[in-house]
Order: structure tokens, then sequence, then C-alpha cells
């Protein structure tokens, strides 16, 4: 358990529409840097008064073809023209619809035809997934490809010095639709979240109220809510800027270039930076030195001395040597790369969000954290159990003004969504005497063992992964009357010895823990499971590729 202190809330602008947003943003940022980017590789950057030129420009002119209160897709990788594509949609009362780049086309068209979408932007990467939306009957009337910016931006400014500022002139309200956003969760049909002004303003305010931030690395894909969060609005509350990652393999070279105080990641993002950290130092010959300043740093910390920094310099310098915090969400997040960067220096700060949600609703923060926890809730929501077993497991409930307005053209799933006001999550977790919220697992996921117990295979697989680091990913789900655990071991690291260490880790678990949790069948793999787009493994049992 990690100390318990008073929450401690940041005094930040209550904004409540992301046109307020970027208007208080640009305001006070001005001439100072918003983002950076490579282009050509060359190092580039963007003002808070060229962003707001650059989303009245673009605005004015898909106004002036007739596209208003109109829902417009996005599609692309991370770049500055996506977020302007992004805000220029919003700020005058149209509808982004961000698209995932890594589904297929086809997949694709079903959502553009689902969300009637007048308009999109598109990146020149993905300019034959256009030919295929074409093909396939795709509504849109404008394609915008974000190469051509500077002249979209050249017509917007012309016709606004010709007077015409009807975009400029729109009014946003709280209670505006902002966005359409697709779910890619790891089982069922995607839903389109219907998010409004008001929900993503007070998530934005919210999370600055939880966080003293500075500069950032922004590689979420900006088609994730996540990622808005974090890289694009709160800039325009704090008044700092970020580095827009284009590509996540640039990650390591992009810390050290650009020095990051935080970012926020997904969990497979932070134990890759911690085993990467262990493999340096096994590699340099460097890992009992490791070891040894683990120990003497913990013991100095019993007495209030802090010199993790400085005995950890290296590690913090492949890092950028600026990196405070890491705030992570997405999935769950194995205690132990918690703990393990902690005691480097780094604090690793545990979220629960949903994209219904805008999409946080807990998190853990600087002044106020428990281990092992999701945190506790965000000022804009609060939370409960529903139903609650003997242990104070249920499922999690959400209130707030930042849960979504429903899902597009579905008024039956959204009325299922909801009981007396309180959005059901569909996550099972429990409530600690402090407040601080711990995540058990997915509702759909749970297991049903034929004496009627209830299992979170997620549970199982933290404790599995914890015991043995030679299992790599696993996937516990239910075999008709059989708890089946598939594994694909870290044969990098462990070689011949994985399968063997993995089989040793899993009887002494089943002796551990009560019959009803025990493994009764281990599957293993000799590839990775396949993963969503925001690197979470699919749940789609039985397709076990086993060891060879």
């Amino acid at each position: 358990m990690g100390k318990k202190r008073k929450d401690v809330y940041y005094d930040v602008p209550q904004v409540k529409t992301i046109k307020e947003l970027v208007m208080h943003g640009v305001g006070k940022g001005q001439d100072k840097p918003l983002c950076y980017y490579t282009r050509d590789e060359k190092l580039e950057s963007k003002s808070y008064n060229d962003i707001w030129r650059d989303i009245n420009a673009i605005g004015t002119y898909s106004f002036s073809l007739g596209i208003k209160k109109s829902n417009v897709a996005i599609i692309g990788e991370n770049s500055y023209e996506w977020i302007a594509s992004f805000f220029a949609n919003l700020l005058g009362q149209n509808v982004s619809v961000p698209l995932d780049p890594k589904l297929p086309a086809e997949d694709l068209v079903v959502l553009l035809k689902d969300s009637g979408c007048k308009a999109i932007f598109y990146s020149k990467q993905y300019e034959k997934y256009i030919e295929t939306f074409k093909a396939m009957g795709a509504p849109m009337e404008h394609y915008f490809c974000m190469a051509d910016f500077p002249s979209y931006v050249e017509k917007g400014e012309k016709l606004i010095a010709d007077g015409y500022t009807e975009y400029m002139d729109t009014e946003v309200v709280p209670e505006d639709l902002a966005t359409i956003v697709y779910t890619s969760g790891t089982t069922g049909k995607s839903k389109g979240v219907m998010l409004s002004h008001g929900n993503l303003a007070s998530q934005v305010v919210s999370a600055c109220m939880c966080y003293s931030g500075r500069n950032t690395v922004g590689f979420l894909p900006l088609n994730h809510t996540y990622s808005w969060v974090a890289t694009i609005f709160s800039g325009f509350i704090v008044i700092t800027h970020g580095y827009i990652c284009e590509d996540i393999k640039n990650l390591v070279h992009d810390f050290k270039t650009h020095k990051p105080q935080h970012f926020a990641g997904v969990p497979l993002v932070v134990e890759t930076i911690y085993k990467r950290i262990w493999k340096t130092a096994k590699k340099t010959g460097r890992e009992d030195v490791l070891k040894k300043g683990i120990k003497i740093s913990n013991f100095l910390l019993k007495f209030g001395i802090d010199v993790r920094r400085k005995l950890f310099a290296t590690v913090h310098e492949q890092l950028g040597g600026n990196l405070e915090f890491i705030v992570v969400g997405g999935a769950a997040l194995d205690p132990q790369y918690e703990q393990g960067l902690s005691e480097l220096g780094i604090q690793v700060l545990n979220g629960y969000g949903i994209t219904e949600c805008s999409p946080g609703v807990t998190t853990n923060t600087v002044h106020n954290y428990k281990s092992g926890s999701v945190g506790r809730p965000l000022p804009c929501n609060e939370i409960k159990i529903n139903d609650p077993d003997e242990d104070g497991v249920g499922e999690i409930y959400v209130r707030g003004s930042n849960v979504m307005q429903g899902y597009y053209n579905d008024p039956v799933a959204t009325a299922e969504a909801f009981d007396d006001g309180w959005f059901k999550t569909g996550d099972y977790g429990r409530i600690d005497e402090d407040g601080f919220l711990f995540f058990i697992g997915r509702k759909k996921n749970l297991i049903v063992t034929n004496n009627g117990k209830n299992v979170s295979p997620e549970e199982l697989e933290d404790r599995l992964s914890q015991r043995c680091h030679a299992i790599a990913e696993i996937l516990v789900y239910q075999d008709k009357n059989k708890i089946v655990a598939e594994i694909f071991p870290d044969f990098e690291e462990y070689k011949d010895d994985a399968v063997a260490l993995i089989k040793e880790a899993v009887d002494k678990f089943n002796r551990d823990m009560p019959r009803w949790k025990n493994i009764d069948k281990t599957i293993f793999r000799d590839e990775e499971f396949p993963k969503t787009t925001t690197l979470k493994i699919r749940r789609n049992y039985g397709d076990a590729a086993p060891v060879k």
C-alpha cells in the first residue's frame, strides 16, 4: 500500500466547451510553442496563435462548402494536421468522427455509413482507403487531403478577409455533440459513443486539477479519447508544449531528444520500458550494480532521504532525464512494474477509464495514491459498486458530467447502458475504505464454475504474471468446465527454460489458491496473441498456437 494523503487539486480555469478551452489557451499562450513535430527530417513547431489561425481558416473553408452541423471523419497518423482538423470541426458545431487507421478499410466503411459522414479529412498515407471508401458507397461528399492543408488555409483566410465570419461567429454550448467515437473493445461490435463538448471539457478540467504537468511526448494514437486529454487538450489549460510522435518506433529517440516531464501510456509501453532498462543493465554488465543501488535507495527512503534521481541518473537519461511520472490507463497494470519503476525514481500513476466516460473515471495522483489500485474518482464524476458480493466486488457504476450522451443511432443499447442515471461500465471492481478503486475484470469475461463461484480471468492472469516472469503474455478463459491458461512464454529472455519455469509456477499457484481458482489446463503458444489497435489481447478463445 502506498502513502495516503489528502487530495490536492490544482486551480485551473473551469471551461465548459472545447471552443472555450481553445480560446483560453490561445489567449494565454499566443506566440508560445504549442507543439513540435518532425517533417521531412526537420523539427518544426506551431504556436497557439498558429493553430487558432489554421482552425478558423479550415473551419471557414468547410463552412463555405456547406459542411455545417455535419458529421466529419478523420483518418491519419498522428500529426499537427490531424489535431487542427479535429478542432476545426468541433469549434464550428460539426462533429468529429475519428477513425482507427489500423482497421481494414472495409470495416471503416460500415462506420462511415452508420455515422452518415458528409466529409472526411485524410492523410496522404491513407489515399488507398479513400479509393475503397468511394468504391463501397461511403456517404462523404467532400474529401480533404491533409497534404493540401496550406491551400485550404489560404482559401479560408481569403474568405475571412472578405468578411465571411459565419464559422468564427458560431456559438458552441456544452450540450452540443462534439464527437462520435467507435469503440474497439476486445469483444463485441463497435458502438458509436456520443461525447458532448461538456463531457470533454469537464474531463480535461478534472485531469488538469489532478496533475501539475509540463511538457510531454504524445505517442498514443489520436483517434482514441485517452490521447486527447493527455496530448492535445491539456496544453490549452496549463499552457505548455508537447512533441507529436508519429511512429512509436521512434519513442526512445523522441524521449531523449524532447525530454518529457511526463507522458501517458498503456501498460504494454510501461512494461516494455521497464524490461528494456533491465535488459540494458544486463547487457552492459551493470545489473548487480543496479540491484545494489535499489537496496541502498530503499533503505534511505525509510529515513526520508531520496537519492533515486542521482543514483539512477543513467536510467533517467535513457528517458530524457526529466521524466517524473507516467500516467497509465487502458488496461490493468501489473503492480511489479509500478513498484519497479518507483524504485528507480519514476512514479507510475495508474488510472481507470472507459470511452463512454470521456474516458477517465479514476486516477492515482502524485499526492494521493495506492499501489495496485486505479485511484480515486476524478472531480467530474462519482462511482459506486452495484450489488457487491461478500468481498465488496461488483459492477462499477459511474455518474457525472463526463458520461456520454448515449450510443449513436442505438437507443436500445443506450437504455441498457444506464441504471437510474448511473452508467453501467460492464467492469467489476471494489472500493476500499479510503475510496480507492481496485479493478477486478470485465463482467462479460467472468468465469462461472460448476459450483457457482465467479472467477475473474484478469485476476488469475495478473497473479500468475507476477509469480513467473517467464510469462510474456497470458490469457485465462473457460472451456466447458475447465479453467484454461493460454500462455506465450518469454523465449527471448528464458529460452528453453521458459516452459518448465511456467509449469512449475502454475503447479505452485494451484497449491496456493482455492480449488475453484485453479488452472485446470495450460496451453503454450509459439507466437504473441493477436491484439486490438489499443494493444489489448483479443479475447477470442480457442485458437491456440501450440509450441512446436
